[in-house]
């Protein structure tokens, strides 16, 4: 092992164990409350998972002295500021979203709270003073959207060389999604690609949207991820795999769940640097000074699955820059 590897890992490790003797000497029992706009995000979820797993490092125990609440709007943006208000008449010390209108909401409120996941351009949107200050109450992890879109449009290609044309799904509600989908026209107009945008708003506007595309077929589809289309993601999969359309998502579970191929985000990675910046906050760190961080990890995973079932070949060339191939 070299020996700036061994000093790193040992001063990480050093950090994690300062944190774990605070954590456990200090007497508290601090609240987490946790909302996802679809569904809560308990310590038996994935998402959930991942955030007890790493407060845990940090010397955080359920049942002990770590509490969570979590929440879930049912796809339903309404209800989330009413949830909001509930976990904070809970007591929570610190929160943790998922989602542009769920950081928006949670802006007012008053309680630190760390986005984790599906924020958008925080920047752009307003939502903070800049990344390095975010001022305010939310802190979390940034979204390189006009970077991601390129790599994902260069993916397309690869399995779609003749690509001329790729169909953009958004929600068109959603100001941080609304923002991403033009980062991703920007750049697929740099390329000499045509957008074929469709806005949705609600479920009924994928059946529109879906026609639009047999109308005006497109070489291949690109999915900006949130809870609208998340929710109506095996509809856009079967789409694709019907009309054997080359489609690329924003976050891994997508292409494990049926989708063709994602590139984004390691979500794993993203939910453990926001327990980590929640075990900060836990310790008395203000959400306001703590800068917004950028994942590091952005696997490529490619589903052969959803691939053989389309009869499409995928290229070697693009199977051996996969992170993770399900078949």
């Amino acid at each position: 092992m070299k020996r700036r590897n061994f000093l790193t890992g040992l001063g990480t490790a050093m950090l994690a164990g300062a944190g774990m003797v605070r954590a456990q000497q200090s007497g508290k029992t601090y609240r987490l409350g946790t909302l996802h706009p679809v569904s809560a995000m308990t310590e038996t979820t994935p998402f959930g998972k991942f955030l007890i797993s790493t407060l845990t490092e940090r010397g955080y125990s359920l049942g002990q002295n770590l509490t969570m609440e979590a929440r879930g709007a049912a796809g339903d943006a309404g209800k989330i500021p009413a949830l909001l208000q509930d976990l904070k008449a809970g007591g929570a010390d610190a929160l943790v979203i998922v989602g542009y209108p769920t950081a928006l909401a949670a802006k007012s409120l008053g309680v630190p709270t760390v986005a984790a996941l599906g924020l958008g351009d925080p920047v752009a949107t307003g939502l903070i003073q800049s990344l390095a200050h975010p001022g305010g109450n939310i802190t979390g992890i940034s979204d390189a959207a006009a970077e991601l879109s390129a790599k994902r449009l260069s993916l397309l290609t690869q399995l779609s060389p003749g690509l001329k044309r790729v169909a953009m799904l958004w929600n068109k509600d959603d100001l941080g999604m609304t923002l991403r989908y033009e980062a991703s026209a920007k750049a697929a107009r740099a390329l000499g690609v045509t957008v074929l945008a469709l806005g949705v708003s609600e479920p009924d506007d994928f059946n529109e949207a879906f026609t639009v595309m047999d109308g005006e077929r497109p070489d291949a589809i690109l999915m900006v991820a949130d809870a609208l289309t998340n929710l109506n993601r095996k509809r856009v999969f079967e789409f694709a795999a019907q009309r054997k359309l080359p489609a690329v998502y924003e976050y891994d579970f997508l292409a494990r769940d049926g989708g063709l191929m994602s590139y984004g985000p390691d979500v794993r990675e993203s939910f453990e640097r926001a327990a980590d910046l929640v075990d900060r906050i836990f310790r008395g760190a203000n959400p306001g000074d703590l800068p917004f961080e950028q994942p590091t990890r952005y696997p490529l995973v490619l589903n052969l699955n959803t691939a053989k079932a389309m009869g499409l070949d995928i290229p070697p060339t693009l199977s051996a820059l996969a992170d993770e191939v399900i078949e």
